[in-house]
């Protein structure tokens, strides 16, 4: 029987996507919220209707961890917290020290201090005996360079520290050393931003570029037994981007056994007990092998597919781990599903004026939203950040889902906003 809980949410990932919020409501829990920036949710429509039912609003500015631990400490002891939720990777090691502090399930903090280090996550593996491309780390321009020349091409750079396919490189031919087009030499320091005031550690990692096809598996964990829901095989844009620019989920896969028996033994090396996860493997031509573990469900709202396509939601599930109620799917219920999802883009850099959507005139069509504001500065994909708006479809085939999916983004349109030139320019 399932217990009406109190709540602790830690930021909403992509400062925009509210559904564990409306999960919680849904439920008929009440929650709290904290942020270092309370502003930019209250400037949302939605955000702010939601944080209007918000029990607490605990706002830290910069989030300095004892602070943040204080202000949580007094808010639980005036609404006593049931569960702590947060699908931020910037925000993941500290919901974990909460949840240990107030006693409550969740990823254990030196778990997630690991899987939020890539380089570390690698090391743990490595230790457990798991096959994995080779690796190294970089903290320097130097090292990068000797790291690079040691292990050969090709090979991918990533931030340590990274999320959602920012700041990656590939090199896979001799010419990609020309300074010019690869400047390893000037890789450090980065400067990335990942936002709410957390910048980048500038280390990078350095590891076997992999050839295959990119898949991502959604678990979850409830007292280290693990449950692979679905896989996504994901679409890019063409190199050089590391943006997707769709995927299409299923519960049905050639190689689920195989797949479904490398992702348990990723997660109980790591010592995965409790939580969402959204793993990343390349299938090889010797089999599956990690990208990464992304600790949290899958972003970019496609948590919100997978709910369509299941019937069921992730996020009423997480909470339910969350606040020990959780019961996993029974496997013998399951029927095939599929559900695709397609990326709106820019074919040109601007700032954007407007997104007109095509009309949802086929019940398939579940989901339809824009995701960027008139305003924001747009360019063809180079990142998931550079992506405008989605369709998410479900169908009884793969092929019929993608297909309706992909006639629906070509009939979206995209209006970019003229800039004047001044008077010396146009002479």
């Amino acid at each position: 029987m399932q217990t009406v809980a109190h709540l602790l949410i830690i930021e909403f990932p992509g400062g925009n996507d509210f559904d564990i919020a409306h999960a919680s409501v849904e439920r008929g829990d009440t929650f709290s919220f904290l942020t270092s920036d309370l502003k930019h949710y209250l400037a949302q429509p939605e955000g702010a209707s939601l944080l209007a039912r918000a029990t607490q609003r605990i706002e830290v500015p910069g989030f300095d961890p004892e602070e943040v631990m204080h202000a949580v400490l007094e808010a639980h002891a005036d609404a006593p917290i049931d569960g702590v939720l947060s699908l931020l990777d910037i925000r993941l090691v500290m919901a974990a020290r909460i949840a240990h502090r107030l006693g409550l399930r969740h990823l254990g903090r030196a778990e997630a201090a690991i899987l939020r280090d890539k380089y570390s996550v690698r090391c743990q593996l490595q230790a457990k005996g798991i096959v994995q491309p080779d690796f190294a780390l970089a903290e320097s321009n130097e090292a990068l360079v000797q790291e690079v020349m040691q292990m050969g091409l090709p090979v991918l750079i990533k931030p340590s520290d990274g999320y959602a396919s920012q700041n990656i490189a590939v090199l896979r031919y001799p010419e990609d050393l020309d300074p010019i087009l690869s400047p390893l030499q000037d890789m450090l320091p980065s400067r990335a931003d990942y936002g709410l005031g957390v910048s980048a550690n500038d280390r990078l990692l350095v590891e076997r570029y992999m050839e295959g096809t990119v898949i991502g598996c959604d678990t979850l964990s409830f007292g280290g037994k693990h449950t692979l829901l679905g896989i996504h095989e994901k679409l890019f844009f063409e190199q050089p981007s590391f943006a997707i620019r769709g995927s299409c989920f299923s519960n049905a896969h050639l190689q689920w056994d195989a797949i479904n028996t490398y992702v348990q033994a990723l997660l109980n090396a790591v010592g995965f007990h409790d939580g969402a996860a959204h793993i990343e493997l390349v299938l090889t031509t010797v089999g599956p092998r990690l990208i990464e573990i992304n600790p949290r469900l899958v972003g970019a709202k496609i948590a919100r597919l997978v709910n369509f396509a299941l019937d069921r939601s992730m996020h009423q599930d997480l909470i339910a781990i969350h606040t020990g109620q959780y019961r996993a799917p029974v496997e013998a219920e399951k029927e095939t599903v599929y559900a695709v999802t397609r990326w709106l883009v820019a074919r040109e850099s601007g700032v954007l004026d407007g997104v007109e959507l095509a009309k949802r005139n086929d019940p398939r069509i579940r989901c339809a939203e824009v995701m960027k504001r008139p305003g924001d500065y747009v360019r063809p994909p180079l990142e998931n950040a550079d992506r405008i708006a989605y369709v998410m479809v479900c169908a009884d085939t793969r092929e019929a889902a993608e297909s309706l999916a992909e006639s629906y983004i070509a009939a979206c349109k995209i209006k970019l906003r003229e800039v004047a030139l001044s008077p010396a320019l146009v002479d």
